[in-house]
């Protein structure tokens, strides 16, 4: 059960992440869990567990991560599709 809470807290946070850079509309659920944890990942790894938590996820930190990974990914493939 907690694998699917992770999956779904991941989602959230990618979808947060892609609203809030305004590069969610080309993402897709699979994407946006992808986001989500790689993105929590990214997070508290540097900025530590602090603030609310839900399966696991700091979800200040996390939603910052996944920020930083949706604009990294979004810079990479739009420089690879205009080659």
């Amino acid at each position: 059960m907690g694998l699917i809470w992770s999956l779904i807290v991941g989602a959230i946070i990618g979808a947060i992440a892609g609203a809030i850079t305004n590069r969610g509309a080309a993402m897709g659920w699979i994407a946006n869990i992808v986001a989500g944890l790689i993105g929590a990942w990214i997070g508290q790894g540097l900025l530590g567990t602090w603030g609310p938590s839900l399966a696991g996820m700091a979800l200040i930190p996390s939603i910052i991560g996944a920020i930083i990974f949706v604009l990294i990914v979004s810079l990479v493939v739009g420089r690879t599709s205009k080659k």
